[in-house]
């Protein structure tokens, strides 16, 4: 323990030899102070993440975790456009129920908010609502949970019709229960003779009130946004079925946010994605159709980023884009090959393919970031995934053999024939070299006699053409 600061740890043990007093303290973490200037608002609560105070309540597992847990809800802050001032943790077996923190330690992290002259404090945590109401109460400042500040950052990123309303309906999921009356909010809806004198029949009685109309206004809500999500589901359905009907496989990029894997799209296809260092920069699904080595195609997608305890909000409202990994024939799990703790990415990423129905997909693990990466640490990932490969999206080194491997890895969704089709069906053989693997040609005097892997329909049609 540092002499000079009470509640900063060294060493990477649990706390639980520590005295009653020590383990329910906040203690500092140093080091998480950012600078960042650009603020950004978000439509519906308007959260204006200026200058923020993080808290966090550490349950289990060692000093190390938990001051990890911490900077990542600081990288979070930062990319919603917030200066971190201060970052405090408390060594608690649970949460408050009241308070998350616990009165005592509210009233202590009011003073760390004056003293620092914080707007927001954020907890690394979702929150009950009277959890916020509470907190909020006592620290006198905007409080947001880890769960509403990932929704923010969310709103800020999306660009697409789609993805707006997806987020939208997983703030809305978010916000209904954690409505508050306040102020207005509490005053009733003139009814009957509240109304004045013109009230008439159906509108007599105690009114509706503020709380109670914007609950119903945002249910309405949701169900437009539900409604239009499916229609564009159906879209996406379709497209999906009719690459799959052609023999198409579908390879998706997933992984923890900012491992780089717009980056590996545009290395392996140019497709000219944004490639941006923030966390959840991609939230629009990018397909493109590229090929093997040996010219086999072959569809990549590019999905949203993962992050440890990404909110079910969002997993909900993301089901049909997210279709695209639990539908795919393989996944590349893109890991930071740079980061501190990478298997604990790893973990973090599996645990929402699994909540997603595609924990049984195949995976190759893509070690991103060679470049920068420990090559120690790197060498251990491999010992640990030994079906794993090393690149570097940004120098383009491992890509090549990145590409045979998935090759290889691809499933053969295609059809033997052998057959003679007529000299005049030559689109028929045009088809076959486009869509399937060609294996021999010989040009004979009743037609074109082609042994060939295609997809299922094609192989149909070259049927038919053969007998005809």
């Amino acid at each position: 323990m540092n002499s000079d600061d009470p509640f900063t740890y060294d060493d990477e043990s649990s706390m639980d030899g520590l005295d009653l007093a020590e383990r329910h303290a906040l203690r500092r973490v140093v080091g998480l102070s950012t600078e960042l200037q650009d603020v950004t608002e978000v439509e519906y609560r308007q959260v204006r993440l200026e200058r923020v105070v993080l808290a966090g309540v550490w349950t289990s597992g060692t000093v190390r975790e938990a001051d990890r847990s911490l900077a990542e809800l600081a990288l979070l802050a930062q990319t919603a456009g917030s200066v971190v001032l201060e970052a405090v943790i408390q060594r608690r077996d649970t949460p408050d129920p009241a308070t998350y923190l616990g009165s005592g330690k509210a009233q202590e992290l009011r003073e760390i908010v004056i003293a620092t002259e914080a707007d927001t404090v954020i907890c690394d945590g979702e929150l009950s609502p009277g959890q916020l109401r509470q907190l909020e109460d006592i620290v006198k400042v905007k409080v947001v949970d880890r769960t509403w500040l990932i929704l923010d950052i969310f709103a800020q990123h999306a660009r697409s019709r789609e993805g707006k309303a997806q987020v939208s309906l997983a703030q809305m999921q978010y916000l209904l229960p954690r409505l508050r009356g306040w102020g207005e909010s509490l005053s009733r809806q003139a009814g009957g003779r509240a109304g004045g004198a013109t009230g008439g029949v159906g509108t007599r009685g105690p009114g509706e009130t503020k709380i109670e109309t914007d609950r119903r206004r945002i249910r309405m809500q949701m169900t437009k946004l539900r409604r239009e999500l499916k229609e564009m589901e159906k879209s996406r359905t379709t497209q999906r079925a009719a690459r799959h009907r052609a023999g198409i496989p579908a390879v998706a990029i997933a992984g923890y946010t900012n491992s780089g894997k717009s980056s590996l799209l545009n290395r392996m296809t140019g497709a000219g994605v944004l490639v941006e260092n923030a966390l959840f920069a991609t939230l629009d699904p990018t397909v493109r159709k590229t090929r093997t080595p040996n010219g086999r195609d072959y569809t990549i997608a590019d999905t949203v980023g993962f992050v440890r305890h990404l909110p079910h909000q969002l997993i909900e409202a993301f089901r049909s884009t997210l279709e695209e990994v639990k539908d795919a024939d393989l996944i590349l799990h893109m890991v930071d090959g740079s980061d501190d703790e990478p298997q604990e990415q790893i973990s973090a990423v599996r645990e929402v393919l699994n909540e997603i129905d595609a924990g049984n997909v195949r995976e190759l693990i893509v070690i991103n970031k060679a470049d920068i990466a420990d090559p120690e640490k790197v060498a251990e990932l491999l010992r640990i995934e030994p079906h794993a490969f090393v690149v570097s999206a940004k120098t383009g080194e491992g890509i090549n053999e990145l590409l045979l491997a998935i090759e290889q890895d691809l499933p053969r969704l295609l059809r033997d024939v052998d057959v003679v089709i007529p000299y005049q069906r030559g689109d028929l053989i045009s088809r076959a070299h486009s869509q399937g693997d060609v294996l021999t040609v010989e040009h004979i005097e009743s037609g074109t006699h082609i042994t060939a892997r295609v997809p299922e329909r094609l192989a149909t049609e070259l049927q038919q053409a053969a007998n005809d």
